[in-house]
């Protein structure tokens, strides 16, 4: 299952198909590399997450099920424990922010991304043309008019069909 923001960045790949410079092809490949590395610092949270929860699960069962857990066991063991809990927490936290970070990337490439097709889609396609609105309440117009917006802010904007009575 893919979700809404992967899609949207498959479709934006897929547009960016249709043209045939080098600058396509490397947004294309860097889009890919970022998602590349997105996925493996998402493992390597996952994988912290994990280590985190089985260290505190080991700290659990030693203060609930052993007597004088801390001074009882062996001291190199307790230290283990504690390192690896620590470390993994750490890591955890590092990988996380890691994570936002290639998240911001990807968001600046699918932005860049969005400007490259509107500029493609203008040199095949032509300026967009706005249709002025009519008002369907009042009982004029056809009820199946279609606002077309062009570019907004160097994106491109929804069409959407217009409200029926």
């Amino acid at each position: 299952m893919m979700s809404e923001h992967q899609k949207h960045t498959e479709f934006l790949r897929h547009c960016l198909r249709y043209g045939e410079s080098t600058e396509h092809q490397e947004l294309e490949e860097g889009i890919t590399q970022v998602q590349r590395d997105a996925r493996c610092v998402r493992r390597a949270v996952w994988l912290m997450a994990i280590l985190t929860a089985l260290v505190l699960a080991g700290l659990g069962y030693g203060t609930v099920l052993v007597a004088n857990f801390p001074y009882n066991a062996p001291q190199f063991i307790v230290n283990l424990i504690y390192a690896l809990g620590l470390g993994s927490l750490i890591s955890l936290l590092a990988f996380a922010g890691l994570g936002m970070v290639y998240r911001w990337k990807l968001d600046q490439r699918r932005e860049e991304c969005r400007q490259r097709v509107a500029r493609l889609l203008e040199s095949r396609l032509g300026k967009p043309v706005a249709t002025p609105l009519q008002d369907n309440r009042d009982g004029g117009g056809d009820g199946g008019t279609v606002r077309v917006a062009g570019e907004v802010n160097g994106s491109l904007a929804n069409i959407e069909p217009a409200a029926q009575t």
